[in-house]
């Protein structure tokens, strides 16, 4: 850690006597204020969880191997005897957790939805439009009423001939609607398809086809902007269900195709319970039916549909809530992320099982500086002041760039105390201090980013680089818990304790799963590897979830069940445990290509360690097996490429400076270096880049929701630049 922290400081290039009178100002304060805080440290944490400095935490095991063998299987130290399924005796399927909530928490909020007051058109300098909106407070549904809703819903879809375990598909942003739609499927066994709102036409109509859809559940936009222009591709569909409450009327849609608005649905199903019992009488799920079928982005081919039971969720669920400390109905969440993905859709679970409230936004919608908010008025976190948030690493990157770029405007005295307070607290937490007049003096207007009350960030679906994990905690006060799951495990893996300030882990298994390490020999990584263990990451437990949607060879290749009958998921992941039981990720089989010369490069270790230069937003690295080198393509920071380009005084827009050979070569001397600082072999360090003027997102196609690498998209994209580094036209 010592040398980690030694690089993770900011430059301190400061005027010597206000360095003096910080630090006296510091010793005054923590002389005066050092005895109460040492009794109240006793007092309130009885369970000595945050005692110690950072080096005795990490000292502590989280988990270790069952019978002592180097590759495990590993288990956290509370689940040595046997892994957790669920959270409350016979609480085995999602609608008996729902009703669960409803009876302990009726009254108590359960989803809430911004009032939009206004909306209105931003014409910009460069002639683009942007819609802004004025939105006003929450409204909120309490628990008893969103089960109403919910359940109002699934007899309506049965009264529309929607049958049990027969699959129905949801297909729309996250917002209140999609978790009362997922509760109305749970409560009446339709298992529900998920799918991405960024995927393209194809890829939405082949997960519709493949799972023979009839009733699909939208918003109005993405009916509109979407789904339309597929409906001929997918013959299957019948009914089109609305969230929205806009026209009753549809006109002009193919033969054939009924258009529902929700609240019609709801009241159908409403007057159908008032009938006698009829056939329709619901038929409750059992444990081992199937709760989601979930498409995943697919960073390779085309998605593939991970099938989910209840008893996946119960158990993944259930491993993630015993890592978020005192989680209670006291809380406040705050949902922007795809429900699509299983890293938003558990999250949102853990917080319904316990009460809390979710309150809803988007990632336009965010901050008071979102580029849908109108100037002056509030964004959703200024709001709500949740109290947790799940972010997957590309949102917090942007929020540590745009905070770092306002310090570098303070004046020197402000950026001065910044940069001083920011030291000084990443010495008191790794003692294991707390620092409440840095908190409230300098941080608080950091923290009020995310609405000021944030006690728990937590991250996934990508690696989080060290200085942003290190900036979040420091800045927003607040620990982040960064985790490693998949879909196939039903999100659940691991979670790093939130008071293990170590940057670049993942953290030890959760209490619901078991994993193991497999040796990969090509790759050089073994179980009798020194320090540590090495391997390909094997999890195993009841939170891995029942194989790919018709897809047997590929479930026989990446499942299998041991001899005691418990599942296993091989992860393509590339893991070492450390002395503690924490996992390490550190390559991946797939990102593995052999040179011509047989070095072997792994593409996901050149970019975790590029990205960390502050001049790369995104890098994406490539090597063909016939050649001899890797070449890169590039996303650039705006501000830093723009301040490199002023030292050598070269001028022009920005698609000709990333166009510009000239700016090619200086920023990759820039990327040279900080491969070579950061220890890359010479065979891994790109020779040629390409520069991209455009970021990468969603909407792109190159990427994935969770913002990771969709390589083979990007190869296509940039096939005619990989000819010419690679022809050395």
């Amino acid at each position: 850690y010592n040398n980690n922290s030694a690089k993770m400081k900011l430059k301190e290039d400061l005027n010597p006597m206000l360095l003096l009178l910080f630090h006296l100002m510091v010793w005054i304060y923590t002389v005066i204020t050092f005895l109460p805080s040492y009794l109240l440290s006793w007092v309130s944490r009885p369970d000595g969880s945050f005692y110690g400095s950072e080096e005795e935490r990490a000292k502590r095991a989280k988990a270790r191997s069952v019978l002592g063998q180097p590759e495990g299987p590993y288990r956290a130290v509370s689940s040595m005897k046997k892994l957790v399924t669920s959270l409350h005796p016979g609480v085995d399927t999602l609608d008996k957790m729902f009703e669960y909530a409803a009876m302990r928490f009726p009254h108590r909020d359960c989803l809430g939805t911004r009032e939009v007051i206004s909306e209105e058109d931003e014409r910009q300098s460069n002639g683009k439009v942007f819609k802004k909106v004025f939105l006003g407070e929450y409204r909120w549904l309490s628990y008893k009423d969103t089960l109403t809703a919910a359940t109002h819903l699934g007899s309506g879809l049965a009264a529309l001939g929607q049958r049990p375990k027969t699959n129905i598909a949801i297909f729309c942003e996250t917002r209140a609607e999609w978790i009362i739609a997922a509760q109305a499927c749970f409560t009446y066994n339709f298992p529900l398809v998920t799918i991405y709102s960024t995927l393209g036409g194809p890829a939405i109509a082949h997960g519709l086809n493949e799972t023979q859809v009839t009733h699909i559940i939208t918003s109005r936009e993405l009916l509109e902007t979407r789904l339309k222009a597929i409906l001929t591709d997918v013959p299957r569909l019948q009914h089109i269900i609305v969230v929205d409450n806009t026209p009753t009327v549809w006109p002009s849609y193919p033969r054939g195709i009924s258009i529902h608005n929700m609240a019609a649905v709801q009241k159908l199903g409403a007057s159908e319970k008032q009938k006698p019992i009829s056939s329709r009488e619901r038929k409750a799920p059992l444990p081992s039916d199937i709760a989601v079928i979930m498409y995943t982005s697919g960073s390779t081919g085309i998605p593939k549909g991970v099938m989910i039971s209840h008893s996946n969720i119960i158990a993944g669920i259930t491993g993630m809530a015993e890592r978020i400390p005192n989680l209670c109905e006291e809380d406040t969440y705050i949902g922007y992320l795809p429900l699509a993905h299983v890293l938003e859709l558990s999250a949102e679970l853990v917080c319904v099982s316990h009460g809390c409230r979710i309150g809803y936004s988007s990632p336009q919608t965010l901050a008071d500086q979102s580029t849908k908010i109108k100037k002056g008025s509030k964004g959703d976190t200024s709001v709500l002041q949740p109290t947790l948030m799940a972010a997957v690493p590309e949102i917090m990157d942007r929020i540590y760039k745009n905070v770092m770029t306002k310090v570098e405007e303070m004046n020197c005295v402000q950026r001065t105390l910044f940069i001083l307070a920011y030291n000084y607290k990443l010495e008191q937490l790794a003692k294991g201090y707390s620092t409440p007049l840095c908190d409230r003096l300098v941080f608080r207007k950091v923290r009020s980013l995310l609405g000021g009350r944030t006690r728990v960030l937590l991250s996934g679906g990508a690696p989080l680089s060290a200085a942003t994990q290190r900036f979040m905690n420091v800045c927003f006060c607040c620990p982040v818990g960064q985790g490693y799951g998949l879909t196939e495990t039903c999100g659940a893996g691991t979670i790093s304790e939130l008071w293990d300030y170590s940057t670049g882990r993942v953290g030890g298994p959760l209490v619901c799963c078991e994993i193991k390490l497999k040796d990969w020999v090509e790759g050089g990584y073994r179980s009798t590897d020194k320090p540590h263990p090495r391997g390909e990451i094997l999890i195993g437990g009841p939170n891995v979830t029942m194989g790919y949607y018709k897809k047997d060879a590929k479930n026989q290749e990446d499942f299998f069940v041991d001899e005691n009958g418990q599942r296993w998921f091989c992860t393509g992941d590339i893991g070492e445990f450390q002395e503690d039981g924490c996992l390490k990720i550190i390559d991946r089989k797939k990102d593995l290509v052999k040179l011509q010369a047989g070095e072997y490069v792994s593409l996901g270790k050149v970019e975790a360690m590029l990205k960390n230069c502050p001049l790369i937003d995104n890098i994406c690295a490539y090597a063909n097996s016939d050649e001899t080198y890797v070449i890169g393509f590039v996303v650039p920071n705006q501000k830093q490429l723009l301040a490199l380009v002023d030292q050598y005084g070269i001028r022009g827009s920005w698609e000709e400076l990333c166009n510009s050979k000239a700016v090619e070569e200086l920023v990759l001397r820039v990327i040279t270096e900080a491969a070579l600082t950061a220890q890359l072999e010479r065979f891994e360090i790109p020779r040629k880049i390409r520069l991209s003027p455009e970021p990468w997102t969603p909407e792109t196609g190159l990427v994935t929701d969770a913002f990771k690498l969709k390589r083979k998209e990007l190869k296509t994209h940039y096939q005619d630049d990989i000819e010419r580094m690679y022809g050395g036209k």
